[in-house]
Order: structure tokens, then C-alpha cells, then sequence
């Protein structure tokens, strides 16, 4: 019975690590962005709005800000500042700082930042690539089991390995991208601008910390998956 029940604390312990790991920076995110949500009116800009400017100031007229329902971005290929409706009609402090670092990212566009355009190209190929990677790692131990070449399954192993790590990569690729984005340019606009009011400096870095650590969490997860993978492996086919 005490075997019985270290198996299951040590089962339990297991999986909370990973639900842990996956769940609370996105938890954190959304407490820390809906507790600076409000009042709506703290800036005379909303977020659209103070995007536009900052894009003017930096000479970036081409580029677009629209409303999207797919999560606060910025997209290379279309050069658009993309926010979410509660961000571009609202001038709380989330709004004016999400804007800020979006911008961030069109200002890494115009100077050629080489960790922006490497991720650019690289989630082209994650999509197909992840779906041909899970492919080769379920297919691998049966190859070996019917050719009884172990180099074969090896070969596999590794092509799916490598192919589901790009995720890890894009996600590694992110970290400094965003935080450059962030403290690197979004914040020294905030600072520079005078805009800010007082005590809102250190809002803002807290917000720009909890939206980083989001990609943190996401590449930690990556690595989650690829070790799950391996452990299906190391038992083989059922």
C-alpha cells in the first residue's frame, strides 16, 4: 500500500509540474492585463490611436493599425499593427503599453531586426513541419519493428525530433525578440515621450514582464513535448 501510494504522489507530482508550468504565466498574464484594464479613460489616446502616433513619430506611415480577434500583433508580411477591440477603443494603461509594444515590433521590422525576420520565416515552416514531425515519431518503432533495422527507426527518431524542436527554436527565437521589443524599444518611447503618468513606468514593466513569460512558458512546454515523445518511444510499439 505505501508503494501504491508513493507511485501516485509521485504520479501526481509529475503532472502538476507541466500543468503548472502551462497555466499560471497565462493566469498571471490576464490578472496583471485586466487589472491595469481600467479606468478605460486614463489616457486621452486609446490604444489605436496612440499606435498611430507613435508609428508617425517613428516615420512608419506605411504602416496600418487595425482591429483583430486574434490576440494583439504585429504582421510582417501586411506591415499592420494588430489590437484586440478592448485595446483599440480604450485608453487604460493595458491598452497604451500593448500598443507601444506592437509598435516595437513594426520598429524592429524597419530596422531589419535579424530575430524578428528569423521567426517571420520560421513560423512559415512550423505549421507543416510539426504535423510531418508527429507523423515520423508515431511511425518510427513500427518501421523498426517490421524492417528489424534499428538504424531505420533511429533515422526517424531523429527527423521527428528535430522537425517537432523547431517549435522549441521559434519559441527561443521569440524570447529576445520580444523583450527587445519590449525594453528595448516600446518602454524608452514610453519614457522618452513624457506620456506616461506618475507610477505608471513600473505598471508598464510589469505588464511587458507578464507578457513575456508567456514565450518563456511556451518554450518550456515545447521541451515538455518533446520528452514526452521520447518516453512513447522508449517503450515502444503497445
Amino acid at each position: 500500500e505505501d508503494g501504491i501510494r508513493d507511485d501516485l504522489v509521485t504520479g501526481v507530482q509529475t503532472c502538476t509540474l507541466p500543468i503548472f508550468i502551462l497555466f499560471f504565466p497565462s493566469i498571471w498574464v490576464q490578472r496583471v492585463m485586466k487589472k491595469y484594464h481600467d479606468p478605460k479613460d486614463r489616457y486621452v489616446f486609446t490604444g489605436s490611436d496612440f499606435a498611430r502616433k507613435l508609428l508617425d513619430a517613428l516615420d512608419l506611415r506605411n504602416v496600418e493599425v487595425e482591429s483583430t480577434e486574434m490576440g494583439d500583433h504585429y504582421d510582417p508580411i501586411s506591415k499592420t499593427v494588430r489590437l484586440t477591440e478592448d485595446k483599440m477603443n480604450s485608453g487604460s494603461l493595458t491598452s497604451i503599453v500593448v500598443a507601444a509594444h506592437e509598435v516595437g515590433h513594426a520598429h524592429q521590422d524597419s530596422t531589419r531586426y535579424f530575430p524578428l525576420s528569423l521567426r517571420t520565416k520560421l513560423v512559415k515552416l512550423m505549421s507543416p513541419a510539426q504535423r510531418v514531425g508527429a507523423l515520423i515519431l508515431m511511425a518510427a518503432p513500427f518501421v523498426t519493428l517490421i524492417t528489424r533495422v534499428p538504424q531505420s527507426g533511429l533515422v526517424m527518431f531523429l527527423g521527428g525530433f528535430l522537425t517537432l524542436g523547431m517549435s522549441s527554436i521559434i519559441h527561443l527565437v521569440t524570447l529576445p525578440t520580444e523583450w527587445d521589443a519590449s525594453f528595448s524599444r516600446a518602454m524608452p518611447m514610453l519614457e522618452k515621450s513624457d506620456f506616461l503618468k506618475e507610477g505608471d513606468s513600473d505598471r508598464a514593466k510589469e505588464i511587458l514582464r507578464a507578457a513575456a513569460l508567456t514565450y518563456l512558458a511556451g518554450s518550456l512546454m515545447s521541451l515538455l513535448n518533446i520528452a514526452r515523445w521520447w518516453t512513447i518511444l522508449r517503450r515502444g510499439p503497445l
